[in-house]
């Protein structure tokens, strides 16, 4: 429904409401009013998260322009520092300082949070000579960070401030200013940090990926600081991360049809190579397979079939080494539920949709 037909409706339950009451049928009226007044609620509604998406995007792309050459002697600053970033704030900047950190260690950049107030009452401790500084105040003023200020110069830290005033007295104290102005907040009462906020950890975001491009963070580098996450797992579980804790099931050619049926339901993978003696792959027989074969050869004396007579003669195969990722999205792709490791064309083990399932790949 357009922007014209919601008006016309509007006004429509409005007509319809003046005309109940002057009928005199109040329940009718009372409906009228209600879905009115829920209707203009509605709209209220969604113009206020329309406004408050496009202040912040706003924000953003204003912070575009701000960025200059300050910004490339901060990531220098960072990209040399010998000890930690240590990222502080008070408020709603501390927050964001919070998210910023965990951008920097997961992205190669080894970073620690520190709340300016309790910087003032002992954790000031944990601040090494080395270490680089990065301070986030939307006005530059903040009373904390003032007061940490003097102490972190006189200790030999570089200074970075992230503020929306350059000429602010904590831009003063800074070695290098990023700024993030915004025009207004997205906040009705332009009060409640939300677009200052959102242009802080655009810019802590910008700081993050240039320095994991400098220091050439790879895929491996991060799956590494995220073992236990469904992202690094995809960058670094490999096929024989399942199989080699896996069974093998396999028989040779001339295996009967008992020894196939046998081998498939032992090893619990639902299917079985077919192997020469030295391990080269010349099929697969699935459960499906010995169903379907049941099936169609009924008047055939069962204890004269070989695994040969019933195999599939083209498997689905992926080499040793492939990404379990990779394994999951073929599996997908052909709708089935085993594929055979082969190196070199030698059989080496086998995988299953649900053990890669489990394991939380998606």
């Amino acid at each position: 429904m357009n922007c014209c037909d919601k008006q016309e409706l509007y006004t429509l339950k409005c007509r319809k409401f003046a005309l109940a009451l002057r009928r005199k049928e109040y329940n009718t009226a009372i409906f009228f009013m209600t879905t009115t007044v829920l209707s203009t609620l509605h709209r209220r509604i969604l113009q206020s998260a329309h406004l408050t998406i496009e202040t912040e995007a706003a924000a953003i792309l204003h912070l575009k322009q701000q960025i200059s050459e300050t910004f490339v002697q901060a990531v220098h600053l960072l990209s040399e520092c010998k000890g930690r970033v240590i990222v502080t704030g008070v408020g709603k900047s501390a927050i964001i300082a919070q998210k910023i950190v965990a951008t920097l260690n997961s992205t190669g950049t080894v970073a620690a949070f520190l709340h300016a107030a309790d910087a003032l009452h002992g954790d000031l401790g944990m601040v090494q000579a080395q270490d680089v500084i990065i301070a986030i105040s939307k006005s530059g003023s903040t009373a904390e960070l003032l007061a940490l200020a003097p102490f972190l110069k006189r200790n030999g830290n570089l200074l970075i401030a992230i503020v929306s005033n350059e000429h602010s007295n904590l831009a003063k104290y800074a070695d290098c200013v990023l700024l993030a102005k915004i025009e207004r907040e997205a906040c009705p009462n332009n009060l409640a940090p939300t677009a200052s906020t959102t242009a802080q950890l655009a810019m802590g975001d910008a700081l993050a990926m240039c320095l994991q491009d400098l220091k050439h963070f790879t895929p491996q580098d991060f799956a590494f600081n995220h073992p236990a996450g469904a992202l690094g797992k995809q960058l670094y579980l490999k096929v024989e991360d399942f199989y080699r804790h896996q069974a093998k099931p396999q028989v040779l050619p001339t295996a009967s049809l008992q020894e196939v049926i046998v081998e498939i339901s032992s090893k619990r993978l639902g299917a079985v190579a077919v192997v020469e003696e030295d391990s080269t792959l010349v099929g697969i027989i699935t459960d499906g397979d010995v169903r379907r074969m049941l099936e169609r050869s009924l008047n055939v004396e069962m204890l004269q079939l070989r695994a040969e007579d019933i195999m599939n003669k083209q498997p689905k195969t992926i080499e040793n080494g492939t990404m379990a990722a990779e394994a999951l999205n073929i599996l997908r792709h052909h709708n089935i539920n085993q594929m055979i490791v082969v190196q070199d064309k030698k059989y080496v083990g086998m995988i299953h949709l649900h053990d890669l399932l489990r394991e939380g790949l998606e």
